[in-house]
């Protein structure tokens, strides 16, 4: 495997690696890395992401092991601004950037692969892009059943995926199952894998997109409570308000004097 693509400069937030990137950079180092054959790993980061990361050892190991971890979430593009001034205009949001991947791919001549969402949701969501982008060439799709690969299985998964000449692989599994399955494979599968997490389901129109004023202020998960209350209340409920707590104590841990300090503050685990 040839290494040439050199990826976005990465900072630290809250003891996760975040990228420092656009949109173009995104499109454009994934679309290098494919034609190069070199494969690689990229995701988007929203809050619920950086709270699995921080908060367990073996998903920050995960998290930390891709080339791209993207701002998706405004949250964590303001923390990755504040904190390591980086400023970023915009975020990287996973459901744009799929667009813009196809897009891209489909004029370069670059095959992808779909891997996830449940049937339906697949074929609709694989229709629409070939309905948006005609020249698209989609090496093929498939939805894997809902537990643990065995063994033959995931090699016959592998070999599917290598043979298939794509070199973009696009997973819809959620997080941090896709993020997990992509780390695992990151030796074995050849294309380039994004993790894109909910774009399968809004762009087949499964799920419904929050209104762009509520994603540039930060405040979309509050329509995705909305629209699902009963399963991610406790996750708004706990996650975000850790996420405010980490902020708050970053900010006085870099904020305050070295010498007005008697001792060493503690390295933070955020376990």
């Amino acid at each position: 495997m040839n290494n040439t693509v050199t990826w976005p400069a990465k900072h630290d937030v809250f003891g996760v690696r975040v990228s420092a990137t656009s949109y173009d950079e995104v499109v454009a180092k994934v679309i290098e890395a494919a034609r190069a054959g070199q494969g690689g790993l990229v995701d988007f980061m929203d809050v619920n992401g950086l709270m699995c990361a921080t908060g367990n050892a073996d998903h920050n190991r995960v998290y930390n092991g891709f080339d791209i971890l993207a701002p998706d979430g405004q949250p964590v593009r303001w923390a990755l601004n504040y904190f390591n001034r980086t400023d970023l205009k915009e975020r990287v949001y996973g459901p744009e950037t799929t667009l813009r991947v196809c897009k891209a791919a489909a004029d370069a001549g670059v095959a992808i692969y779909l891997f996830g969402g449940l049937p339906d949701v697949l074929e609709t969501f694989k229709a629409k892009l070939l309905e948006m982008y005609p020249k698209l060439r989609i090496a093929g799709a498939e939805s894997p059943p809902f537990r643990p690969l065995t063994a033959e299985e995931d090699a016959a998964v592998v070999e599917r995926i290598n043979s298939s000449g794509a070199g973009i692989m696009l997973l819809g599994l959620g997080a941090p199952k896709q993020e997990t399955f992509a780390f695992n494979h990151r030796h074995s599968i050849k294309p380039v894998q994004l993790c894109v997490g909910a774009a399968f389901d809004l762009h087949a129109g499964r799920h419904k997109m929050a209104p762009a004023w509520m994603q540039r202020n930060g405040l979309e998960w509050i329509f995705r409570l909305c629209q699902e209350p009963g399963r991610l209340w406790k996750r708004y409920l706990v996650r975000n308000m850790r996420y405010l707590a980490l902020f708050a104590r970053e900010a006085l841990v870099r904020r305050r004097p070295r010498k007005a300090m008697s001792y060493q503050l503690p390295v933070a685990s955020y376990q």
